[in-house]
């Protein structure tokens, strides 16, 4: 595979101790698979192979539990969904345009903006009106395609607010996957989406599926402190690892 020429045993491990770990992460929250996974990808592979990667295995995992998705999913989830869509061509030609540099500046600020949002304090009561909807329909998507990340405006959404737990997740995971569907896409459509990625995926999802289902099991057995302090400290180092590797 042409994608892994030049990448040891030690790469290809710290890639999939990455998968692991974000796939925890994922499913132990219903999020964050993406803006931890895609800015250590970034430091082996160009920003859009990193982005493009991540999107496959986002559809991978959000394919087997696609039932349970649909079913406790918010109705709002399917109005970001398609204005995801839209405007996810956009993000990712603008990812085209950009140096690999600059590009992996960008992402790293993105992983931080969310380590912003998950810091946020959850409001007893919060609204959604299509106004802030669409704001987070157009904003995810063109995260989605810049950076593979819809979460950063899609997670205080649903976790802002006093719904149940598990609605959130299932809101998110739907959103996540079939953003990364139309991430995949445009890509094709572009002509930047290359074959060996999906070979690639495939060789990273079983420890994406063995993370997610641990982190699956977890979820409500760890304090919600704990856990937002490992992802920061995670998302701190990632989106410090894309710095240095911009600027060295």
């Amino acid at each position: 595979m042409d994608l892994l020429a030049g990448y040891g045993p030690a790469a290809i491990a710290a890639a999939l101790l990455a998968a692991f770990g974000s796939a925890f992460v994922r499913g132990l929250t219903g999020f964050g698979m993406a803006i931890l996974l895609v800015p250590i990808l970034a430091l082996a592979l160009s920003p859009v192979h990193a982005v493009l990667l991540a999107n496959f295995l986002s559809v991978f995992i959000g394919l087997t539990e696609i039932r349970r998705l649909l079913r406790g999913a918010e109705k709002s989830a399917w109005a970001i969904i398609a204005l995801v869509a839209v405007t996810t061509p956009l993000g990712l030609y603008a990812l085209g345009l950009t140096t690999p540099a600059v590009a992996r500046v960008v992402i790293a600020f993105i992983a931080l903006s969310a380590f912003g949002a998950v810091l946020l304090p959850r409001r007893k009561t919060a609204g959604h009106h299509p106004a802030t909807t669409g704001a987070v329909g157009v904003m995810s998507g063109l995260m989605t395609g810049y950076a593979g990340m819809p979460g950063p405006p899609v997670v205080p959404y649903y976790v802002g607010r006093d719904i149940p737990r598990e609605t959130a997740k299932a809101s998110m995971m739907l959103i996540f996957t079939c953003a990364s569907g139309t991430g995949l896409a445009s890509g094709a459509a572009l002509g930047v989406l290359e074959g060996s990625l999906a070979l690639l995926a495939l060789l990273l999802f079983p420890a994406i599926l063995i993370g997610n289902r641990l982190g699956d099991r977890a979820s409500g057995k760890i304090e919600d402190r704990t856990w937002r302090v490992c992802v920061g400290l995670v998302l701190g180092g990632a989106a410090a690892a894309a710095l240095w590797k911009a600027f060295a």
